[in-house]
Parts: structure tokens; C-alpha cells; sequence
């Protein structure tokens, strides 16, 4: 299936109490390209191959490109994961809803990664990104800075 994912991405200043009131996902991802970026993703106990491809830019920040996702089972995932490219990524993902709808993506890493925590909005359009004001406990924006996309997580 095709969307095209609009996010932005910050480091954040504090982690928020009492995050066991909120979803919780374990996430492992393996990466078989980053150019482009292909990867293999367990969620719980779901199974996805994704390729991201076709990037806007807006001066030199890339504010979102297509991406498919795919179903997997768990033997093709297993299969594929051997094959990846640098670390295994492994992280725990609060779900954290805030207003108009919208939901915090915490993502906490684990080694090699840790201690590594951002924090991921993704929006319906590019205008909604552009205007979103970000909590007090939100850090630096590094949307556009590439050393802190998984992709090159997993390889460097």
C-alpha cells in the first residue's frame, strides 16, 4: 500500500512520566538499502517490507516521500533480516495522542543505538507540518538532518 509520509522528528529535552499509560510497540527493524531505503520491520507480532522512495524537498529539507508497505509473515522476515545492512535497530515506540488528532511517535532506543530518544509527528499535509508547534519538552528539530534517520542509524 502507498502513502506518503509527511513527519517531522525531534531530540527532546525530557522523557515524560508515566509512559506505561500509553501504547507501547516493540520495534525492530533491519535495513537491506538506504539508497534507496528499503527495510524489514517487525511491530509486535506484524511483519512489513517497506520501500521509501520518491522525496520532495523543500530547500534542504526533505518533508516527505512515498512509501509501500508491504505484509510479511515471520519466516520471510527472519530470511530477510540476516540480510541487512549494518546493525539491527531495535526501540520501544510510545504512542502518545495529542490534540487535532495527532500522536506522538517516542521512540526509545536500545544498544548499539541507546541512549538515543526521539520524538516523531507525522502530519496529513505539509502546510499542517509546517505550522505545528512543538511541546515544551520536545529538543532540537532535526527533521532534516539525515544522521538521525534509521536508515543511517543501522550503518554508522
Amino acid at each position: 500500500m502507498e502513502n506518503r509520509e509527511i513527519e517531522r522528528k525531534w531530540l527532546l529535552k525530557k522523557i515524560p512520566d508515566k509512559l506505561e499509560q500509553y501504547e507501547c510497540l516493540e520495534i525492530e527493524q533491519a535495513y537491506l538499502s538506504s539508497s534507496p531505503t528499503v527495510r524489514v520491520r517487525k511491530e509486535n507480532d506484524e511483519y512489513y517490507l517497506t520501500y521509501k522512495g520518491s522525496k520532495r524537498w523543500e530547500g534542504n529539507n526533505e518533508i516527505s516521500h512515498t512509501e509501500y508497505n508491504l505484509p510479511l509473515d515471520k519466516e520471510s522476515y527472519e530470511h530477510l533480516k540476516e540480510k541487512r545492512d549494518g546493525n539491527l535497530i531495535s526501540k520501544k515506540r510510545y504512542v502518545i495522542p495529542i490534540e487535532n488528532g495527532l500522536k506522538i511517535e517516542l521512540d526509545i532506543f536500545d544498544p548499539p543505538i541507546a541512549p538515543l530518544v526521539v520524538a516523531e509527528v507525522e502530519f496529513e499535509s505539509e502546510e499542517e507540518a509546517r505550522a505545528f508547534k512543538a511541546p515544551d519538552w520536545f529538543g532540537e528539530d532535526v527533521s532534516s538532518e539525515y544522521k538521525y534517520k534509521n536508515s543511517y542509524l543501522a550503518t554508522h
